[in-house]
């Protein structure tokens, strides 16, 4: 699985971004898509995603970014994106796309991860 990032740079505070995704390769197996972000000295933390299974999509955003952000995919579920607005200084951070294989092997889930090469946002006041 190969994943294709775009958008970020820099961001007045208040402002917008859109950050797109494109996967490619074999992602059949690819049930969950989203942003995750790794400001500097911090441990990698997710933003929004998607998680599709056997009821539809179920969409995830971390309490830091809920009612200022939107993840969306195309019906080809091959590109995500996500929009963030309202930014402020705390959402600089690399962000990064990924792309997980989520199963369940003997009661237990499993989720194998596919990550971009990540793109800098950085906000400033």
């Amino acid at each position: 699985v190969y994943l294709v990032e775009s958008g970020g740079g820099l961001v007045q505070a208040g402002g917008s971004l859109t950050l797109s995704c494109t996967a490619s390769g074999r992602f059949s197996s690819i049930n969950a898509m989203g942003w995750y972000r790794q400001a500097l000295g911090n441990k990698r933390e997710l933003v929004a995603e998607i998680i599709s299974d056997e009821n539809g999509d179920n969409v995830d955003y971390a309490d830091s970014v809920k009612g200022r952000s939107t993840i969306f995919r195309d019906n080809a579920k091959t590109t995500v994106t996500l929009q963030l607005s309202s930014l402020k200084a705390e959402d600089t951070a690399v962000y990064y796309c990924n792309a997980g294989d989520i199963s369940v092997v003997a009661g237990h889930r499993m989720r194998e991860n596919y990550w971009g090469q990540g793109t800098q946002v950085t906000v400033s006041s």
